[in-house]
């Protein structure tokens, strides 16, 4: 009964990944890593396929091994974070204009403890 649930879990991680290469404040990469969990167990040839992917496979095999970000994701989340911020902080009124500023502030320092490669 798990399997298929973890299968449609890691179907909707890929979906939210893929959206949140359009979608500034939605991450990719988390969304990858938990996918790849999601298919470890229950669909080992999709994990194999995403761990093997060319520009997504080393940042998720990076997490796994050594919990590792690397320099240039945490660059780019950096500014799409500012970025969603800032429009946020001109688009919305307070308080909600605070929420994003402070989901970026703690995402930002939470990043930016984990090690880089």
């Amino acid at each position: 009964m798990k399997r298929p649930v973890y299968r449609g879990l890691g179907i909707v991680c890929i979906a939210l990944g893929a959206i949140g290469i359009f979608l500034p404040l939605l991450p990719t990469t988390p969304f990858l890593i938990l996918a790849a969990w999601f298919f470890s167990r229950s669909h080992p040839e999709w994990e194999a396929r995403l761990l093997e992917h060319p520009q997504l496979g080393p940042a998720i095999v990076a997490w796994r091994t050594r919990s590792v970000i690397p320099v240039f994701a945490k660059l780019a989340a950096a500014a799409m974070l500012a970025v969603s911020s800032g429009l946020a902080w001109l688009s919305w009124s307070p308080p909600w204009a605070y929420l994003p500023l402070v989901s970026a502030a703690l995402v930002l320092s939470w990043m930016l403890s984990r090690p880089s490669r």
